[in-house]
């Protein structure tokens, strides 16, 4: 797990880990979600991975367009 750098300051994201087709991202109370190709696509999860490498933006482009689409 990496820690989320958090550039804007009011981010919930706390950590992420990313592999080939996949990010997990951890939240603030420690809860962990994984977001796949097969569940949010791969268009979201390149977001995603993209934006968590950036510190900034992440949980609010979860919350905005892939809230339900974890995997687990």
């Amino acid at each position: 797990m990496e820690e989320y750098l958090n550039l804007g300051g009011n981010s919930n994201v706390k950590a992420y880990s990313i592999g080939q087709d996949y990010i997990d991202v951890v939240f603030g109370r420690g809860a962990r979600y994984r977001y796949s190709y097969r569940s949010a696509g791969i268009d979201k999860v390149e977001q995603m991975k993209m934006l968590a490498r950036k510190g900034v933006g992440l949980n609010s482009y979860i919350m905005r367009y892939a809230k339900m689409d974890y995997e687990k």
